[in-house]
């Protein structure tokens, strides 16, 4: 289990962009379409996923797992559920709360040939 991001929804991604990467000094590390660019976080591995898909999405941590499916089979009881493991380009992502409500986002890119 690696964090990969903090994903971060907006529903401003021009104004976010500007903000993190103008104002605050990230680097964009990439884009997927015209609604999510990650940018590296200044002294970290972590990068920050701004993402204009689902502006009311909460914000959480996102960690890569091998795989989403048995991370889901192994801690079914000290998770709450919030959306089940479902397929996206290149693997699986599940989103998760913790006890104390906080958002988990898990995936994996277990059918992404670049991975394999």
């Amino acid at each position: 289990m690696k964090l990969e991001f903090l994903f971060v929804p907006t529903s401003d991604l021009k104004a976010s962009l500007t903000l993190y990467r103008d104002s605050l000094g990230f680097t964009e590390m990439w884009r997927e379409g015209d609604a999510t660019v990650a940018l590296a976080v200044p002294g970290s591995d972590v990068q920050l996923m701004l993402d204009a898909n689902d502006p009311t999405a909460p914000v959480g941590p996102l960690f890569v797992v091998d795989s989403v499916e048995a991370f889901h089979a192994a801690r079914a009881d000290a998770l709450t559920v919030v959306e089940e493991p479902a397929e996206i380009p290149g693997g699986f992502l599940a989103t998760y709360q913790d006890p104390g409500g906080a958002t988990i986002y898990v995936m994996d890119q277990s059918t992404d040939a670049a991975t394999r």
